[in-house]
Order: structure tokens, then C-alpha cells, then sequence
């Protein structure tokens, strides 16, 4: 409480305290008969009354002066009620502030302990963040390194074994090729010289009978080739156009049975070398049946068939 509503306090409580004026005027007189010197404290407490002295008490003991009756306690004049008031209103408002002070500080204690822990809250929670974030960025790279060497090795893998297989295909080819150079050089009828002997006898009567048929077919061609010459004047009814075809159609033949004394040539130099009945595709043996029926021949049935 302000010392100004203190004030206003006391005045108004002054009023209605007041005496009547002779019981004022007595009461002043008797306060300043018995008020004690200025600055002495009045008693909290008046005396307390002392029993009378008992009859049974003996003869012989001296009796104890009476004491002197304490002085009465003055009253408080209005000035001091004021003042006390005010020195109460003032202690008052003093106590009010120091609790406010420390409400206050107590308040911002508080509120710095709540700061500090909402910055260590917020701390821990962006530790938490960053470790978390650095887990899942070693955790990835640790994914991206273990692909990486995932695939190293099925790189790795994958070569031996495509080595693997080059290396089989090289040995199947080599294989092959040895195969096929032994087939290339084969003999399949060499120990079998009756055949042999056979098959030339047989070869040659063909390529006289070829010999000879080639000798008619060129005596042909040059009778017709005069015959031409006789009727080149007199070509009417188209008969040297018939004469030309027919002359043609005899080079032809004389030039497939040629080819065909060739191939009877390289069938008995086979012969001689003991190759003859080798198929020229597949370099298996001929079939004795297919050589005594054409003669010559070079292929089996199958490589034939699938000209």
C-alpha cells in the first residue's frame, strides 16, 4: 500500500476514534502525567499483580515492600497512527516489491532453465538429425560400394567364363579341324584294292565309251556345219535356223561329256592314291552301291540331296 492511501486511511479511521471533549482534555492529562520522558519505550506489558502476601507466612520473616504499580501504556495519537501505518503500508508495499522481485527472478530462472533446455532439446535433436543423416549416407555408400563389388566380381564371372567357353570352342574347333584333316586325307576304301581295281576297270571302259561318243558328236557337228554352208542360199523353209540348234545343242554335249572324262581322270588319280569313294563335302565314305552305280562320283547321298 502507498503512504498516500496510508494517509488517507488513518484520516479516516481518525474520526471515529475520537472522545467527547472533557473525557479528550482528562485523558490528555492523565497521558501526560504518566507518559515517561521522550525517546523512553513504553511497556508492551503491564505489570503483572503480585498475590498478597499469605497469613500463614511466620512472624519472624521481614515483609517485602510492594512494588510500584507499573505506568499505564499512553495511547497512540493520530499522527502516530499515521505514521505507524505508513512505516506498515510502507514495509508492506517493500515486502510486496521483494516478492514480485523474486517472483520475477524466479519467473526468469524459469524461463533461462526452459530455454536452456529447449536449446539442449534442440541440440540433441539436430544431433540425432546429423547422426542419423550420417548412418543413412554411410549406409548408402556402403550399398553403392558393395553393388560396385557385386558387380566387380559378376564382371569377373562372367569373363572366366566367357574364357572357359572360348577355350572350349577353341578345342571343339581344333578337334574338328584334326577330324576334318583326317577326313580330308582319309582312305576309306585303300585296303580294299579288289574295289579299287574294280572301279578303275569300270572307269576306264567309261571314258573310252565317253572318248568315242565325243569323236561322233564332233564328226556331227562339222557335217552340220557344212550342211550350213550348202543351204545358206537356199533358206526357205527356216531349215538352217533348225541346223544351228542342233549344232549347239551337240557343242553342249561334247562339252559335258569333256567335263565328264576330267572327272574320270581325277577318279582314277584317286585311285591310284587310294582317296577314291571320300566325299568331297562331308569327307565321309561313299557307299559302295552309289560308286558301282554312277561313276564317277564325288559325293555321298546326303551332301547331294542337299545341293
Amino acid at each position: 500500500m502507498s503512504p498516500s492511501a496510508s494517509k488517507k486511511a488513518a484520516s479516516k479511521k481518525t474520526p471515529a476514534k475520537r472522545a467527547p471533549a472533557k473525557k479528550a482534555a482528562t485523558k490528555r492529562a492523565a497521558t501526560k502525567k504518566a507518559a515517561p520522558a521522550r525517546g523512553a519505550r513504553p511497556s508492551a506489558r503491564p505489570a503483572a499483580k503480585r498475590p498478597a502476601p499469605s497469613p500463614k507466612r511466620s512472624a519472624k520473616s521481614p515483609a517485602r515492600p510492594a512494588k510500584r504499580p507499573a505506568p499505564a501504556r499512553p495511547t497512540p495519537s493520530a499522527a502516530q497512527r499515521a505514521a505507524a501505518a505508513k512505516r506498515a503500508a510502507a514495509a508492506k508495499a517493500q515486502a510486496a516489491a521483494q516478492r514480485a522481485r523474486a517472483q520475477a527472478a524466479a519467473r526468469a530462472a524459469r524461463e533461462r532453465e526452459a530455454k536452456e533446455r529447449e536449446v539442449q532439446r534442440k541440440a540433441r535433436e539436430k544431433a540425432a538429425a546429423e547422426a542419423k543423416k550420417q548412418r543413412e549416407v554411410d549406409a548408402k555408400r556402403r550399398a553403392i560400394e558393395a553393388e560396385k563389388q557385386r558387380k566387380l566380381r559378376e564382371i569377373e564371372r562372367r569373363h572366366h567364363e566367357e574364357i572357359r567357353r572360348q577355350q572350349r570352342r577353341e578345342a571343339e574347333e581344333l578337334k574338328r579341324r584334326e577330324a576334318l584333316e583326317r577326313k580330308m586325307h582319309s582312305k576309306p576304301y585303300g585296303e580294299d584294292l579288289a574295289l579299287l581295281a574294280e572301279l578303275r576297270e569300270r572307269l576306264v571302259e567309261v571314258r573310252d565309251a565317253t572318248s568315242e561318243q565325243i569323236a561322233i558328236s564332233e564328226n556331227e557337228a562339222n557335217e552340220m556345219l557344212v550342211d550350213r554352208e550348202r543351204l545358206e542360199y537356199d533358206d526357205e523353209d527356216g531349215s538352217s535356223v533348225a541346223s544351228d540348234i542342233q549344232r549347239d545343242q551337240l557343242k553342249d554335249f561334247t562339252a559335258a561329256l569333256r567335263l565328264k572324262i576330267d572327272e574320270i581322270d581325277v577318279a582314277l588319280s584317286r585311285i591310284d592314291d587310294g582317296s577314291y569313294g571320300r566325299c568331297d563335302e562331308c569327307y565321309e565314305a561313299i557307299t559302295v552301291a552309289r560308286l558301282r552305280a554312277q561313276l564317277p562320283v564325288f559325293t555321298c547321298v546326303s551332301c547331294r540331296a542337299a545341293v
